[in-house]
């Protein structure tokens, strides 16, 4: 395989095929890195972006397919290895030691030797002129690294993997704590890193970002490369119906279908957020929520929605903005004030953030319930048994299940216990990050039923959902995001499709 016009690849990847317990995380990927490119590997989550990378830094071996590095046949054992060929990696978390200075880190192992030891003079010249090459010739290396600013750690961690010369640099979320102007710094130092000639890989959920940065895109989604595209001759839409799985005509034949729950109040909003936003996860951002309205948060992975719902039940703290509950100003410091204030969510990773394995179905649900009453308040057993059993009967479970481990249970299963609980504290909001993800359709039906329902009876109700569909069939309105930024909403209607959602998402920003 070579590309057009003469430039043999860097790294060739050839029938990739890596294998976890009940998996196929990938499944036959080619993929081709050429010198003086950055190549953006883009898909939602779960697509096998990570496994890519595992693969090429040697933590990740695959059981089928051929990994070639200047046309030589390579088996990477170890991070060591992939080292040895010329691969370094940047990953999102910096892998830094914050109680060494600047000039420490980027050295890491690569000390000068003196005659009594480290000859500190010449190993900080040497990390100066790493940090030259990428143009940081400001940054001081007897910096402590405690003192920078998370953008000046993310050049200090490229600094690091530009000391021995790399050929291919694979970075992997480089931005995912930066703000824009920090965003600005390191795309220049990326473009830098381009001109000489290294080959770069880069990971982004950032759509825009992406396609600022890059000159060739590969797309990937479920374990299988979809395509690879010059990225000059992609249209953003076309891009995310890949990694949505979708085709773009089959997005634009789907109209909007409105519910009976569709409510409209002309009451104070439930919840009432203004400028809300956080450094390095989200814009200032609006959002007004009413009593009985579902109010759907759209995008794509990384767009920021996750973090707009976490801000607004307090499992991430605002350094911006103003947030109102039932008309009154709040402080929301962590989950149990928002629970006090009457908002619930349920979080997006249901094993992590939501399941207590350990626990029986029926103790999950009275979980919240009890945090709320405080543990010097107990519940009754029959107090408990009362609650459960409502649940029982509204979410149709299984009472045989309820008695068993969370952790033993199916996804639609925990899915249920986790709106359980969150409904058990009678909440005036709702937020529910992905509530119907990894669980199958007659599951997915009903639990679509019950926030219906909800709204019906005046909850009002943030719903988040990666299926498209399911945002334009449940919400009144949606507020579309977009790399951490809120980007515009839509009130929702007959003329409303996936497709005008798609179309926004897909526009494109003016990032000068």
């Amino acid at each position: 395989m070579r590309p057009a016009g003469g430039a043999a690849p860097v790294v060739e990847l050839e029938g990739i095929t890596v294998e976890f317990p009940g998996v196929r995380a990938l499944d036959d990927v080619d993929f081709r890195l050429l010198p003086g490119e950055v190549h953006a590997v883009m898909g939602e989550n779960g697509a096998g972006k990570s496994t890519l990378i595992g693969v090429l830094t040697g933590t990740i071996r695959p059981v089928a397919g051929v990994v070639r590095v200047r046309g030589e046949e390579r088996r990477f054992s170890g991070v060591a290895d992939s080292r040895s060929a010329g691969i370094a990696t940047v990953f999102q978390e910096t892998q830094l030691s914050p109680n060494l200075t600047v000039a420490e880190n980027v050295m890491l192992g690569r000390e000068r030797p003196g005659r009594w030891g480290i000859d500190w003079r010449r190993t900080r010249a040497d990390a100066a002129e790493a940090m030259g090459r990428l143009g940081l010739d400001d940054l001081d290396p007897r910096t402590p690294l405690a003192l920078l600013s998370p953008a000046q750690k993310q050049l200090v961690a490229l600094a690091r993997s530009v000391v021995d010369d790399p050929g291919v640099l694979v970075l992997d979320e480089p931005t995912s704590s930066l703000d824009q102007a920090e965003v600005q710094v390191l795309m220049r130092v990326i473009r830098g890193l381009r001109d000489r000639g290294v080959a770069i890989l880069f990971v982004s959920h950032f759509l825009e970002q992406a396609f600022a940065i890059s000159d060739r895109m590969t797309v990937l989604r479920g374990g299988r490369r979809i395509g690879e595209h010059v990225t000059r001759d992609l249209e953003r839409a076309d891009l995310i119906s890949q990694m949505l799985g979708k085709d773009i005509e089959s997005l634009r034949a789907l109209g909007s279908e409105r519910k009976a729950h569709h409510y409209a109040s002309d009451s104070e909003p439930a919840l009432r957020a203004a400028g809300l936003g956080r450094r390095g996860e989200l814009g200032p951002s609006d959002i007004d929520v009413l009593p009985g309205e579902i109010v759907g948060l759209a995008g794509l992975r990384g767009s920021g929605r996750t973090e707009l719902a976490s801000l607004m039940s307090g499992t991430l703290r605002a350094d911006s903005g103003e947030l109102w509950v039932d008309g009154e100003r709040v402080s929301l410091r962590d989950p149990a004030g928002a629970l006090r204030r009457r908002i619930a969510m349920s979080a997006e990773n249901r094993r992590a953030d939501g399941i207590i394995g350990e626990l029986t179905g029926r103790e999950n649900i009275i979980l919240s319930l009890q945090a709320l009453r405080g543990w010097t308040r107990p519940l009754s057993s029959e107090e408990g048994a009362a609650l459960v059993e409502t649940y029982i009967d509204a979410l149709h479970l299984d009472p045989a299940d309820l008695d068993r481990p969370a952790a033993e249970l199916s996804g639609g299963t925990q899915q249920k216990l986790l709106l359980a609980r969150a409904l058990a504290t009678r909440p005036h909001v709702l937020i529910l990050d992905e509530p119907t993800r990894g669980i199958d359709i007659a599951a997915k039906v009903e639990i679509q039923r019950r926030i219906s329902r909800l709204a019906g009876g005046g909850v009002a109700v943030v719903f988040i959902s990666s299926e498209l569909e399911e945002v334009v069939r449940l919400s009144d309105r949606i507020v579309v995001l977009k790399d951490r930024e809120k980007i515009g909403e839509l009130s929702n209607g007959p003329g409303v499709t996936v497709d005008t959602v798609v179309e926004m998402i897909a526009a494109e920003l003016d990032l000068s």
